[in-house]
């Protein structure tokens, strides 16, 4: 896992559109970066939907959200689809970004998140995720953050 404070490694992966994007793209903005075992799983799809719920409120303070996971684009696209998700999702396919952010594990993807700052700093990290209350956590760690 990847301490705060320190710099947060860049990296290019696809989109649900086929499109590469990288973690460079966003500087300069704060950055929700979320790691996920597997789209449309039942905690997987609560910690989306909550992201989704709150997507506004993430709009409003400056949040960008990338989530990732080892699903393919075309998941990526149905999960999104399905359940109209506003926020970008990234494919891992082969573990290479997840292994680097400390969230590969024996039985795949960990559920590990990291706040980033606008200079690419990784403001917050967060290594036991609880995908009915995460999106509220973390909106409530960038307020004090900002102060």
């Amino acid at each position: 896992m990847i301490l705060e404070k320190e710099s947060a490694p860049n990296f290019t992966l696809l989109n649900d559109d086929e499109k590469n994007i990288s973690l460079s793209d966003y500087t300069g903005k704060w950055v929700l970066l979320y790691f996920y075992p597997k789209d449309d799983t039942p905690g997987c799809t609560a910690e989306a939907c909550t992201l989704r719920d709150n997507f506004p409120f993430y709009e409003d303070t400056g949040i960008s959200i990338i989530g990732i996971s080892k699903d393919t684009p075309i998941s990526h696209k149905r999960f999104k689809e399905k359940y109209d998700l506003p926020f970008t999702l990234l494919s891992d396919t082969e573990g290479s970004t997840a292994k680097t952010y400390g969230a590969d594990g024996l039985l795949g993807t960990k559920r590990i998140s990291y706040l980033i700052s606008p200079e690419g700093l990784i403001s917050k990290a967060y290594p036991k995720v609880n995908p009915a209350t995460h999106a509220q956590e973390v909106l409530e760690d960038l307020k004090q953050l900002k102060t």
